[in-house]
């Protein structure tokens, strides 16, 4: 029986604030130095001359793939050194499908992402369609946590400098990933990104182009947002007041960071937005915001908070019912 939609709100609401008074006791333990600001400034102006493409550049990677049992792990060198060697090491598992020029799906995951077990069982249900699929740890999460640190702490915090090298680490390792997947016959992909890796997945879509379809759930569109006024980010925050950075430094990298500021490649017509009613870290009316400045996307809502199971079945079922999962 279908609880009435006042009590799906009241316990989102609940829910979405445990989850954020975790993320806050995280957070504080992250404090920025006297030269934090000027080494925002600093990088943001080294940043401003490059374009999408320059900042996401392609490099050219040695990716290893271990043989025997399914699925196969994936493993290389990331483009960009983070100081910790666990980050710097990328890590994938690889889902192939029968056929070599099967279109292949990317799985993204959330922030602080706690188990890949449900991706496993997605990627199954695709292999069942025909498609390979592919689970990429992102930067500071599940085998690339620094030892003395949770799964995920270090990908946002007030260090900006940090989450913006942590992104753009992201997005440079999948164009790479892309890469080695058409050199092995795959032509075509799809994206399923939620959360943090919504973010990720935005950006992806803005510099590569051969996706069939992109599915961002719950994604995180507004960076503004996202630092000064999600209560996930309210730690973060603190901390960056008392370092003295405002909202109008970190805005000047948005051009390159925020999926506001961008175009998917492969057209809005081929772009899934997926949100929570009751969301309040990536609120509707941002990702509404987001379906208007993309022309042609479709926009699912569903009664959950930024946590919660709903989106996933719904995305599925929307895919399917409209072709895009048939090979």
């Amino acid at each position: 029986m279908k609880l009435p939609r006042p009590f799906d709100r009241l316990s989102a609401r609940m829910l979405d604030a445990a989850m954020c008074g975790m993320m806050f006791a995280v957070q504080r333990r992250h404090r920025l130095d006297d030269g934090s600001r000027e080494a925002l400034s600093r990088y943001i102006d080294t940043c401003l001359p490059l374009s999408r493409e320059e900042y996401y550049r392609v490099v050219p990677a040695e990716i290893a793939a271990t043989n025997g049992a399914l699925p196969s792990a994936l493993t290389w060198a990331s483009p960009i050194t983070s100081g910790y060697r666990e980050n710097d090491r990328v890590y994938a598992l690889h889902f192939p499908a029968a056929a070599k020029d099967a279109p292949t799906i990317l799985f993204l995951h959330a922030l602080m992402s706690a188990s890949d077990r449900g991706y496993r069982r997605w990627a199954a249900r695709y292999n069942e369609l025909g498609w390979g699929a592919c689970f990429v740890h992102l930067p500071y999460h599940y085998s690339r946590v620094p030892r003395g640190y949770q799964n995920g702490e270090l990908a946002v915090t007030a260090d900006l400098v940090r989450n913006a090298e942590g992104v753009r680490q992201s997005v440079m390792e999948m164009r790479q990933l892309m890469a080695w997947l058409r050199a092995g016959g795959v032509r075509e992909f799809g994206l399923w990104a939620t959360s943090y890796g919504g973010w990720i997945g935005a950006l992806l879509a803005s510099v590569e182009r051969d996706f069939r379809f992109v599915a961002l759930l719950e994604p995180i569109v507004n960076v503004e947002h996202a630092i000064w006024q999600s209560p996930a980010s309210a730690g973060l925050r603190r901390e960056l007041r008392r370092a003295g950075i405002e909202p109008d430094l970190p805005a000047r990298h948005f051009p390159l960071s925020s999926p506001l500021h961008g175009q998917p490649l492969c057209g809005g017509e081929r772009v899934l937005l997926a949100a929570g009613e009751y969301d309040t870290i990536a609120p509707v009316a941002d990702i509404a915001r987001l379906q208007t400045l993309w022309p042609g996307s479709t926009l699912l809502r569903e009664p959950q908070g930024h946590f919660g199971y709903r989106l996933m079945p719904a995305a599925w079922d929307w895919l399917s019912a409209n072709g895009w999962l048939a090979v």
